[in-house]
């Protein structure tokens, strides 16, 4: 069985959970406890990074909606990293791929939160 625990490590300063290859209702908590964590480190900005994510299920959408609205009302980003078609579909059936920002790659991602970062420095906010 692959490893389900998700963890959060850091990425040119900002926080990325990495998800686990299945999300269900198993293991959601554990990516919802991990993104909790990144949301903390990030002054809730930070990157899901489902690049290894071959399944979620709707407890594991729930907790990825939920995460984005957290950061959300607190004024932070969330991105997912999804490269794979089966994820992307599913969250294209369900419109949250209308909701929460996704990209292809890890790389993009940083680099969509640092921009934005940066812009909000110049900005002075």
């Amino acid at each position: 069985m692959p490893d389900a625990s998700s963890r959060v490590e850091m990425a040119g300063g900002v926080p990325v959970v990495k998800a686990p290859e299945e999300i269900d209702i198993t293991n959601a908590d554990g990516l919802r406890e991990a993104m909790a964590e990144a949301g903390t480190r990030g002054n809730e900005t930070f990157v899901v990074d489902m690049t290894g994510t071959r399944f979620c299920d709707s407890s594991g959408l729930q907790a990825l909606l939920r995460a984005y609205e957290r950061a959300r009302d607190q004024g932070g980003r969330v991105i997912l990293a999804i490269p794979g078609p089966h994820v992307l579909r599913i969250l294209a059936i369900t419109g949250i791929d209308r909701v929460i920002p996704t990209v292809g790659r890890l790389d993009e991602a940083l680099a969509q939160i640092g921009a934005a970062n940066a812009a909000d420095e110049v900005a002075g906010t």
